[in-house]
């Protein structure tokens, strides 16, 4: 595919004007970054991630945007988040992320928790604040917590500072797409134009 036909094809699946590519589509280092030593990512599919913090405004922000974009992703492309721990302090989140995935809430928490934190300003800093504040959302406590202390988490959170070394990330909410870019509203200038980068990543990444 020529450059002209490579920029036709990327304004079209990020839905923009071609006028919002008029400098010849997303340029690196303005609106994206190249992973200087490559991840590696499973094969067969192209894989999105999403480094998030539930502690982290901007993640709370960019979040209803974000999950807008993932249910128009193509079969072909998988999607996950990355819960990120910067400091001890936010490990305890962390865990509760790769908990309620373990336990198959994500659809019914992930937005709570950044409600609770972000809108109704709960203190959810320990297992027991979290504990506590997910007894009022009706889960089974003693399994939750359980599932936080769990060998599976721990090999998670694991895997989680691996991956994050391996994007040398450095703030969230970051987009890496198939072990070879970056992008982020904090990069692109704002959630909309980071998501129409990750289209225009993501199409490039399918032509090789």
């Amino acid at each position: 595919m020529n450059r002209r036909d490579w920029v036709l094809a990327s304004a079209s699946l990020a839905g923009l004007p071609l006028a919002a590519w008029a400098q010849g589509g997303p340029q690196e280092g303005r609106d994206y970054k190249r992973v200087e030593t490559p991840v590696p990512v499973p094969e067969g599919k192209l894989e999105v991630v999403e480094f998030f913090g539930y502690w982290c405004p901007h993640c709370n922000a960019f979040e209803p945007a974000l999950e807008a974009w993932v249910k128009k992703l193509p079969p072909q492309v998988t999607f996950r988040r990355i819960p990120v721990a910067f400091t001890p302090g936010q490990e305890p989140l962390q865990r509760l992320y790769y908990a309620i995935e373990a336990l198959g809430q994500v659809d019914a928490m992930h937005r709570k928790v950044f409600t609770a934190l972000h809108v109704e300003r709960k203190r959810l800093n320990t297992e027991s604040d979290i504990l506590d504040w997910a007894k009022a959302q009706g889960m089974d406590t003693t399994k939750l917590g359980d599932t936080m202390k769990s060998f599976a988490v721990a090999t998670k959170l694991r895997q989680s500072k691996q991956l994050s070394d391996g994007y040398r990330i450095e703030g969230v909410p970051t987009l890496g797409i198939q072990g070879r870019f970056m992008t982020s509203p904090s990069i692109a200038g704002t959630a909309e134009r980071a998501l129409a980068v990750a289209d225009a990543l993501i199409a490039q990444s399918r032509k090789g």
